[in-house]
């Protein structure tokens, strides 16, 4: 198998990973239930949390954290790239970037999907251990503080290109711009969320809350 074969099956496969729709899979498996029929409509970590309740919100969370770390773990396959640490981080990127196309824009759900933030996490973390540990930082700090999840992901998300020239000393400009492209796409997908936060009507996170429907596991 050449090399081109190899980098297109694993894009596939870092898209196909990303397109598991956990929480909707999750939802209607266990409690009957579309998540994306009900409270933001979306089909991420939150909205399952908010509606289902912690058990499965948090399993949500971390089946798509681990979609992100797997899909741009792909890259072991691509062998040829192993000793050009530029490529291989470049097709670290490209990996991740179909993983998290693949949770927004999932094939299995009919192209509707979540945010990706969960996702990107896990393929931040695969890529950059300080990365991810500067953004979780920022975000737990942005949502203790305002209690909104969907601000804590885009201060987290526009504050990464920073995170990564100062971690990097401004050496890794694709990733740089990779950052940028990641925050634009997460403030794109969180449209509906700036529009609640504006009119002050932006569902606050705490963990003392209730699913907002009553639910019987199957």
């Amino acid at each position: 198998m050449n090399n081109l074969t190899v980098m297109i099956l694993s894009c596939v496969g870092a898209y196909l990973l990303g397109s598991i729709p956990t929480a909707v899979w999750i939802g209607k498996a266990f409690f009957g239930i579309d998540v994306r029929e009900h409270g933001s409509g979306n089909a991420g970590a939150t909205n399952t949390l908010r509606t289902l309740g912690k058990p499965a919100g948090f399993t949500v969370l971390f089946i798509d954290f681990l979609k992100g770390l797997l899909a741009t773990s792909l890259v072991i396959f691509n062998h040829s790239l192993v000793s050009e640490t530029e490529a291989y981080f470049n097709m670290q990127m490209l990996l991740g970037a179909m993983a998290v196309l693949g949770h927004v824009y999932p094939i299995f759900a009919g192209f509707k999907g979540g945010k990706g933030i969960a996702t990107l996490i896990g393929v931040i973390t695969a890529m950059s251990g300080w990365l991810a540990l500067c953004c979780f930082v920022t975000f737990v700090i942005i949502v203790s503080v305002s209690k909104y999840i969907s601000l804590g992901s885009m201060v987290s998300a526009i504050l990464s290109p920073l995170y990564v020239g100062l971690i990097y000393e401004w050496h890794q400009p694709t990733f740089l711009y990779f950052c940028i492209t990641i925050a634009v796409l997460v403030v794109y997908t969180h449209r509906a969320n700036i529009g609640r936060l504006r009119a002050g009507n932006e569902n606050k996170f705490s963990l003392n809350k209730k699913p907002t429907i009553e639910t019987q596991k199957k």
